[in-house]
């Protein structure tokens, strides 16, 4: 690295905009359009700011913070909130709107034209289609995907929603146009061709609705109840998270029925 922390075989477009302390690896291209927040890290062989179809480079901006691992393309007209983390090979297609602290898991896919929302997690391997909206606080999997095509191929075009701290466990599928309730789990491996409510369970192929979240107990030796997680799970989350959490928790509990008193 030289001292102003770009590596000399990168490539930045005079009309890029780098804040302070930013850092960029070999051999990668920033183009032009291209905003990167202060004390963003951009690793090897990585393209930001890739022209779209039909030509047009739109604005990318990357908030303060962010880390994008080498080998990760990103297409132009997308905002990221600060603290983006990516894996490696990570590819984000145009026209994605996102929150704070996404991280972005190795060899995923986000297919462009998309909401995301604050905190929201992805392992590996995941594809999230376009049209997809995905709330604050959300859990994805590996290798699960966000379908968008009902009756492939064609031209519709209708997202998946996963409403906030909702969980979607590895290699599930969400069909066109399902929404994931609030709060709600989608177990390992389902199919989900239907609207899940809140706090509740699909599992199975096809997915099938088995129940509320909190019928699922912690392995930890407690008993407790697993869901919400935000009962139990914070690591990673700042204070102001936690608030949000709160409140959460509040309302998740305000709205349970109270149980009849049997005489």
């Amino acid at each position: 690295m030289t001292e102003t922390g770009i590596h000399p075989s990168a490539i930045i477009s005079p009309k890029a905009k780098l804040g302070a302390a930013v850092s960029i690896g070999p051999f990668t291209i920033v183009g032009p359009g291209v905003e990167l927040g202060d004390g963003c890290v951009v690793g090897s062989h990585c393209e930001l700011g890739v022209a779209t179809a039909d030509g047009s480079q739109e604005p990318l901006v990357i908030g303060a913070g962010g880390l994008i691992r080498s080998h990760s393309i990103f297409y132009s007209g997308s905002t990221f909130g600060s603290n983006l983390r990516t894996g490696h090979r990570v590819t984000v297609r145009e026209r994605v709107t996102a929150g704070l602290s996404l991280q972005i898991g190795t060899l995923s896919d986000i297919q462009g034209h998309c909401s995301i929302g604050d905190y929201v997690r992805t392992h590996s391997n995941v594809h999230i289609g376009q049209k997809s909206v995905v709330g604050n606080y959300v859990w994805i999997f590996p290798y699960v995907v966000l379908t968008n095509d009902p009756h492939p191929p064609s031209n519709s075009i209708i997202g998946a929603t996963l409403e906030d701290f909702s969980a979607v466990a590895t290699m599930a599928v969400v069909l066109p146009g399902v929404t994931i309730g609030k709060g709600a789990l989608v177990a390992a491996g389902a199919i989900v061709g239907k609207d899940l409510a809140p706090h509740r369970i699909a599992a199975g192929n096809p997915a099938k609705d088995i129940g509320e979240t909190s019928r699922i107990r912690r392995r930890d030796g407690s008993g407790e109840p697993a869901y919400p997680w935000p009962a139990h799970f914070r690591r990673g989350y700042p204070e102001t998270a936690l608030a949000d959490f709160d409140a959460f928790l509040a309302d998740y509990h305000n709205s349970k029925p109270v149980p009849e008193v049997k005489r």
